[in-house]
């Protein structure tokens, strides 16, 4: 089978194609005919590393964590997955080398799930990282549900920082399934089409205006959830629009790693700091995303495209470089591989 590899850090050039065998699955896994690659920030970061040359965990990687395809083939004691079922995959490279930049991949059975016949193979793999990273940000709220269905979030007013991105286009997306008043942030009138495709009820170009007082202007009582992106550059601004006991939940430093609060601003209404990354967020938190994110899906809430506010690029498998080369400076949209038909 066809394979992208890697085996030390760098650029996208340490990315090459190469003949691997087909692996057989064990007891517990599945095996997954990968029809489409799923490429985020973080397989990019994960390539590239502190420097290049870096040794790597593993002496061979397989890119991307996620993906959507055909069960193939399943290990003992799967009973819950047949051969012929399609599906969506996250997290493929949780403490693995093995990602989904190949024509097949095993799998842990939690890791796979089933992909409604209606619901295409592009938005499957759209899902994974920044659905799931979404979830977490919807689901920590002080005296707020820990998961998320229709009505769970009513009464709520989210914010999305950066709502065209792929983790924010999610967000707009859960948080109006269930029950939120959406509002986001964006950088350009472009950006502002695309979150009103996504469904956000309210969309502010920050670089218009006055940012706290559009926000204030459509929620006087304050944002209850901040889903953040850049917790640097926006700290002021979070703090000048949230509510009593509101949470930033902040799930990447764009624009730097460090924070500098206001105390008191933050102090008088409570607020919380809620930082996640799914690497290590524990089970418990993966399995609840992964089961409301396909009951998500399975309403029709996750849809991809330009219609839907996050336009997609497609690349060939061969030409992975040139998608991990498009994400890491930034297009809009979400980079998907065509692995096969």
């Amino acid at each position: 089978m066809k394979a992208i590899t890697y085996s030390r850090t760098g650029d996208s050039s340490v990315l090459h194609l190469r003949d691997r065998e087909v692996p057989e699955p064990g007891a517990g896994q599945v095996r997954v005919r990968v029809v489409v690659s799923g490429v985020n920030p973080t397989d990019w970061k994960h390539r590239k590393g502190a420097g290049p040359d870096q040794e790597l965990e593993f002496p061979e990687v397989v890119p991307h964590h996620d993906g959507a395809g055909v069960v193939d083939a399943v290990g003992d004691g799967v009973s819950d997955l047949a051969v012929g079922d399609r599906v969506w995959v996250f997290m493929a490279q949780l403490q693995r080398p093995d990602g989904t930049a190949q024509e097949y991949v095993v799998l842990p059975v939690v890791s796979v799930v089933p992909l409604p016949d209606d619901v295409g193979f592009d938005v499957g793999a759209s899902l994974g990282v920044p659905a799931i990273t979404a979830h977490r940000a919807l689901t920590v709220a002080e005296g707020r549900p820990s998961r998320l269905a229709p009505g769970a979030l009513a009464g709520a007013t989210v914010l999305v920082a950066g709502g065209a991105g792929a983790v924010g286009h999610a967000a707009i997306q859960l948080a109006r399934w269930a029950g939120a008043r959406v509002i986001t942030t964006v950088s350009t009138p472009e950006k502002e089409a695309l979150a009103a495709a996504a469904g956000a009820d309210h969309v502010v170009n920050y670089k218009a205006g006055d940012t706290a007082a559009a926000i204030r202007a459509v929620a006087p009582d304050g944002v209850d959830i901040v889903v953040e992106v850049a917790p640097g550059a926006n700290a002021a601004l979070d703090a000048a629009v949230v509510s009593n006991r509101a949470t930033i939940a902040i799930y990447a430093n764009d624009g730097g790693g460090s924070v500098e609060l206001d105390v008191m601003a933050n102090m008088w209404v409570n607020a919380r700091y809620q930082f996640l990354v799914l690497y290590t967020v524990g089970d418990d938190a993966l399995a609840n995303g992964r089961d409301d994110v396909a009951a998500a899906v399975r309403d029709g809430a996750m849809g991809v495209g330009e219609s839907n506010g996050l336009p997609v690029h497609h690349f060939s498998l061969e030409d992975t470089a040139a998608a991990h080369d498009a994400v890491e400076n930034g297009v809009t949209g979400k980079v998907l591989i065509r692995v096969s038909g």
